[in-house]
């Protein structure tokens, strides 16, 4: 049976969400599940923006059967290829034959790498339009935003801005599929972050400039492939958007993440946690990285202002888990944060020193003093020095 929902005049939203799905690109635990969204323009011409993925392809189909009521489908725009997007295009080229796909060159030449496909194709590029009737698609290029072939569309007669992947959010859609029928703020900006962060993080240049073109447009209807639909509170978003992609961070607070064994570590990051709060610092959050996702550790470092790693020294290295935030930090470009660090070791404690070098290949990150060095449990000395600590991380 057809689930679909008319979002502006002649644009109609065909998604649908995959609830049982456990990792996102097998590697992004959702629990909340998944939402895909695509959407059908109707006018002189037919118009199917995106496609979805092979897990929801049975709903999708019969949604967009019901909105053609019998028509052809005449273009199919194509702004990104991932496969969760692109999945259905043979069944729609074995149902639709005379279907033109839209798509950037690189878009076009990804079809024929995923699915072996000459495909009957129309290349456009930054500026090009695609006149529907009343509807007519303007092409903005936004290329590592976040593959190289990734395009996006402004609808000029409703104001529709599809937007690709940007201003996706993880999460599986309930009945309200707009951002203002829900509470965003309370309910979905920590998974829109997390889906930023993760997904498009390292890209923030990339991101920026398309932000930049994305601001001189008459927006009247944000419509992106993941994630609610937007038709309000633009510069609340665009302002979300441009702190993530200049890495600058949403709290002035602490966030701590601690790598333990037996639990001296994270005891050190307990007592600081403890130590910031009674010196007035709101906010602080502690995380074990052994426990907590390491999608959820990285969306809360593009959160936080200043970040403490507490690490265990393991096989004269950092912590497992703890190295594994640090490089997949360094992988998204994270930048412009002060950091404090806490080492652990019963004979040679080597962690600090790892830590910084891992730092110090990324930007503008603020190594605070002292290192706090503990040798296996905190004792008076170590305590002190925690002490310090706490200071330099409140000091205005």
């Amino acid at each position: 049976m057809y689930n679909v929902r008319n979002v502006a005049e002649g644009i109609y939203w065909l998604g649908a969400s995959d609830r049982r799905l456990e990792l996102f690109e097998n590697a992004y635990p959702v629990p909340n599940g998944m939402s895909y969204n695509n959407y059908v323009i109707i006018d002189d011409k037919t118009c199917l923006v995106d496609g979805i993925d092979d897990a929801v392809t049975r709903q999708f189909m019969e949604n967009l059967d019901h909105v053609l009521a019998g028509r052809t489908l005449d273009y199919m725009v194509v702004h990104h290829m991932e496969p969760d997007h692109c999945s259905a295009i043979p069944e729609l080229l074995t149902k639709y034959p005379d279907m033109k796909i839209v798509a950037s060159q690189k878009a076009i030449q990804m079809i024929d790498q995923f699915y072996h496909l000459k495909v009957d194709a129309v290349a456009v590029k930054e500026k090009d339009t695609l006149e529907l009737g009343k509807h007519t698609l303007n092409f903005i290029a936004a290329p590592m935003v976040h593959w190289p072939e990734v395009m996006m569309s402004f609808d000029s007669y409703t104001g529709a801005f599809f937007s690709a992947d940007a201003f996706g959010a993880f999460g599986a859609m309930s009945g309200n599929i707009f951002a203002d029928e829900v509470d965003w703020e309370k309910d979905w900006a920590d998974e829109a972050r997390r889906y930023y962060a993760n997904i498009v993080g390292k890209y923030g240049a990339q991101t920026t400039a398309v932000l930049k073109k994305a601001s001189a447009l008459d927006i009247r209807m944000i419509l992106p492939l993941h994630g609610h639909l937007w038709r309000k509170d633009f510069n609340l978003l665009l302002d979300r958007y441009n702190k993530w992609a200049s890495y600058t961070p949403e709290k002035d607070s602490v966030v701590i993440f601690y790598g333990s064994v037996y639990g001296n570590t994270a005891n050190a990051a307990d007592i600081l946690a403890m130590k910031l709060a009674e010196k007035g610092l709101k906010d602080v959050r502690v995380y074990d990285v052994s426990k907590t996702t390491v999608s959820e550790l990285v969306s809360r470092a593009f959160e936080y202002s200043k970040i403490v790693f507490a690490s265990s020294t393991y096989n004269a290295e950092i912590f497992d888990h703890m190295h594994t935030l640090l490089t997949d930090l360094e992988n998204h470009n994270l930048s412009n944060r002060t950091v404090g660090i806490i080492e652990n070791g019963s004979w040679a404690p080597t962690a600090g020193k790892k830590i910084t070098e891992i730092l110090g290949n990324m930007k503008n990150m603020t190594v605070l003093e002292p290192l706090v060095s503990v040798k296996s449990s905190l004792d008076g000395t170590s305590l002190a020095k925690l002490e310090e600590l706490a200071d330099a991380l409140t000091a205005k």
